[in-house]
C-alpha cells in the first residue's frame, strides 16, 4: 500500500468515527430529552472533525506504523482526541448560548479512544497472533528475563517481517519472575531446565540476554544449553554495548572468548593520561595481534604521535588505515614505520629522530616449534632485536620502556622462551643504569592471536575435522587481546625499573576443553568433528607457569597485575651470546641459550635459600 493510499484509509476511517461518535454519545447520555439541539451538536460534530484532524497532524497519528504500535502511540492517540474534544467543547460553549454537553463530550471521548485506538491496533493484533507464529519461525528461547532479555523479546515482535526469530518462551534464576510473562511470553523455570524446556517446547533457538555476568557463569549456562541440539547466541557483553542499545540485529554467535573471559579491570584513568596523553608513543611490532591492540587502546589516551614500527609492510598498512579510519578527525599524529628491530642503525634512526616518550616493545618470534627449528632467528629477533630497541630508548632518553614478554620464559623448556628470558634480563640490567624506566609484563596465550591455538581449531572444523590436540591433559594461561594490552598499559604507569610484572591470567585451561566447547559451539558434536592426540611437539610444556616459586613477590601491585623478584643479571654471557652467534650451530645454540637462562636461575635460587 502506498503512503497515498493509506493516508486516505485513514483520514476516511477517522472522519467516519469522529463525526458519529458525538451523536452516538448524545443519543446514550440524552435518549429520551429535548434538551439537546441538533445544530449544537452538527456544529460540535463539524468542529470535532476539523480539529481531530490538525491535532492528528501535530501528533503524527497519520505517520506512525501501527503494525508495531505499543505504549507510545497511545499516548499520541489519547493527547490528539483530549485536545480536540476541548476544542470542540469551546466551539460549543460559544455557539450554544455559552453552555457545554458536557457528559456528552466525555462520552464522545471514550468513542474516540476506543473506536481510533482500536482501528490502529487491530492491525498489530491480527499480526502479532497470526503473522508472528507463522511455523517458518523458529522457536526461540531467551536466557534471561531481564531489561535486556525483554528488549530482545520486544524487538522481535516488533520485526516480525524481517526477524527469524519468534520468542515462545523465558528462563530465568530469579524467583519473583518465575511463572510471570513478559510481552505475552511465560518465564517457564530457571536455567538448568533448559534442556527440559528446550525439548518440551520444540525450541530451534537460544538467546542469552544476559550482558553483564559474573566470571564462569556464561560457562554454565553454555554447558546446559550444550546439552540440546539448539543454536546458541548472545547479546554482546557491555563493555560492546557503550555505543549502542541492545538490538536483534547485535546478536552473535557465542564464541570460547566468551567463555574464557573475565570481568573487566577498571583502569587507573588518570595514571594512564598523565604519562600518555601529549606524548610520543612507539609500538614495535605495531602490526601484529598484541602490537595492534595496545594501539587501538593507547589511541584512548590521546598521546601527540604514535610511531607504528613493524617489518611487515601489510599489517603496519591495515593498522594505519584503521586508526586514521577512526581518529582521522583528531589531533593524533599517526606515523607508520617500517623497519626491522634487528636492524640497529633503523631502530636507533627512529627513535633519535621522533623522541618517543614512552616505548611498547611488542615485536618478537614466539612460535615454540618453528623457533625450535631456527634458534639463530629467535636470538637475532627476540634478543638483539630487544637489545637494539632497549639501547636506544636509554641513549635517546626515553621515559619508559615496557617490554611485552610471555610466560614460556619460566623455566623455559624452549628455545623461544629461554630467548624472551634473556630479553627480560636485558633490559632488567639496563634498568640498573639508565634514566629510562625499564620493564617487563609477562602473560599466557591470548585468544584469537595470529599462531593461536583457537584460529587453527576453527580452520580443521571448517574442513570437517578432525580437530588435533597435543596431549588430553595439556593446559594453558588463556587471556583477552584487549585485556592483556590494557593491563600491559597500566603495569607501564607502576615502573620504576627493573619489574617484571605479571598478569593474573586466572585458571588454566585444559586445551582438549576448549577443543570441546568450540565443536559444540560451532554447531557440531564431537562424534562428528573428532578429536585426534598428536603428542607434543618439540619444546612444548605439558602447562605453563607465570612466576616460578622462587620469583614470586606476595600481593598485587594492581588488580590482577603482580611483580616478580629480581637478581643480579651476568651481561657479560648475553653478549658471549651475541658475540658467538654467527659461528655457532644449531644445537649448540640451544645449548648456550639455555646455559644463559639456567645460570641465572642459579643465582636466583641461590638467593632464595
Amino acid at each position: 500500500m502506498t503512503y497515498r493510499t493509506r493516508l486516505t484509509l485513514l483520514v476516511l476511517l477517522d472522519s467516519l468515527i469522529v463525526s458519529t461518535a458525538i451523536f452516538i454519545a448524545a443519543w446514550v447520555v440524552y435518549p429520551y430529552t429535548e434538551v439537546l439541539s441538533l445544530d449544537a451538536i452538527t456544529i460540535s460534530a463539524i468542529a470535532l472533525l476539523i480539529f481531530h484532524h490538525i491535532f492528528a497532524a501535530v501528533y503524527k497519528l497519520y505517520n506512525k506504523v501501527w503494525a508495531y504500535a505499543s505504549v507510545g502511540e497511545l499516548l499520541a492517540i489519547v493527547q490528539a482526541v483530549t485536545l480536540s474534544i476541548i476544542a470542540a467543547a469551546i466551539v460549543q460553549y460559544l455557539t450554544n448560548d455559552f453552555s457545554v454537553y458536557s457528559r456528552a463530550l466525555l462520552v464522545t471521548w471514550l468513542l474516540h479512544i476506543i473506536l481510533i485506538g482500536g482501528s490502529r491496533f487491530a492491525w498489530r493484533i491480527y499480526r502479532d497472533r497470526y503473522i508472528a507464529n507463522s511455523d517458518k519461525k523458529k522457536r526461540t528461547l531467551i536466557v534471561g528475563a531481564g531489561a535486556a532479555g525483554a528488549m530482545i523479546a520486544r524487538q522481535l515482535k516488533n520485526e516480525q517481517d524481517q526477524a527469524e526469530l519468534n520468542p515462545v518462551a523465558f528462563v530465568d534464576d530469579d524467583f519473583s519472575k518465575q511463572k510471570m510473562q513478559i510481552y505475552n511470553i511465560p518465564v517457564l523455570g530457571m536455567v538448568k531446565r533448559i534442556p527440559e524446556i528446550v525439548e518440551q517446547e520444540a525450541i530451534d533457538h537460544i538467546v542469552i540476554a544476559i550482558p553483564s555476568m559474573a566470571n564462569g557463569e556464561l560457562t554454565k549456562i553454555v554447558d546446559y544449553c550444550n546439552q540440546t541440539d539448539a543454536r546458541v547466541q548472545m547479546i554482546p557483553k557491555i563493555e560492546d554495548l557503550m555505543t549502542g542499545k541492545v538490538s536483534v540485529n547485535s546478536l552473535k554467535n557465542v564464541e570460547v572468548e566468551d567463555l574464557l573471559g573475565r570481568e573487566p579491570v577498571e583502569l587507573d584513568i588518570d595514571s594512564i593520561s598523565e604519562y600518555v596523553t601529549g606524548n610520543t608513543v612507539m609500538v614495535t611490532g605495531a602490526g601484529g595481534s598484541i602490537g595492534s591492540e595496545l594501539c587501538r587502546q593507547l589511541m584512548k589516551f590521546a598521546p601527540s604521535r604514535i610511531l607504528l614500527v613493524g617489518h611487515g609492510e601489510f599489517s603496519i598498512y591495515n593498522i594505519d588505515m584503521e586508526l586514521k579510519e577512526q581518529y582521522g578527525d583528531s589531533t593524533i599524529e599517526i606515523v607508520p614505520v617500517i623497519g626491522d628491530v634487528q636492524d640497529r642503525e633503523r631502530m636507533f634512526e627512529i627513535v633519535e629522530t621522533n623522541k618517543p616518550a614512552i616505548i611498547y616493545h611488542a615485536a618478537a618470534h614466539k612460535h615454540v616449534p618453528l623457533m625450535e627449528y631456527n634458534p639463530h632467528e629467535a636470538v637475532k629477533n627476540n634478543v638483539i632485536g630487544t637489545k637494539n630497541v632497549a639501547e636506544a630508548a636509554d641513549t635517546f632518553g626515553a621515559q619508559k620502556f615496557v617490554l611485552v614478554s610471555s610466560d614460556k620464559a619460566v623455566r623455559p623448556t624452549n628455545v623461544m622462551g629461554a630467548t624472551k628470558r634473556i630479553a627480560e634480563m636485558v633490559v632488567q640490567d639496563l634498568a640498573k643504569r639508565s634514566t629510562t624506566k625499564f620493564v617487563a609484563v609477562r602473560f599466557g596465550n591470548v585468544l584469537g592471536s595470529r599462531g593461536s591455538v583457537i584460529p587453527l581449531f576453527k580452520k580443521q572444523i571448517a574442513k570437517g575435522g578432525p580437530i588435533t590436540v597435543t596431549d588430553p591433559e595439556m593446559t594453558r594461561y588463556f587471556m583477552t587481546i584487549p585485556e592483556a594490552s590494557r593491563l600491559v598499559i597500566q603495569a607501564g604507569t607502576l615502573a620504576k625499573g627493573g619489574e617484571i610484572f605479571v598478569l593474573d591470567m586466572g585458571e588454566p585451561v585444559k586445551i582438549v576443553d576448549l577443543a570441546r566447547n568450540l565443536i559444540k559451539l560451532s554447531g557440531y558434536s564431537e562424534d562428528e568433528i573428532g578429536i585426534e592426540f598428536s603428542g607434543k611437539r618439540p619444546g612444548e610444556k605439558m602447562y605453563e607457569e607465570l612466576l616460578g616459586e622462587d620469583e614470586v613477590l606476595p600481593g598485587e601491585v594492581y588488580e590482577k597485575i603482580y611483580v616478580g623478584r629480581t637478581v643480579e643479571v651476568d651481561a657479560g654471557l648475553i653478549k658471549r651470546l651475541i658475540e658467538d652467534l654467527p659461528e655457532t650451530d644449531t644445537e649448540q645454540l640451544k645449548d648456550n641459550v639455555m646455559a644463559v637462562v639456567y645460570a641465572e636461575r642459579t643465582l636466583l635460587t641461590a638467593e632464595g635459600s
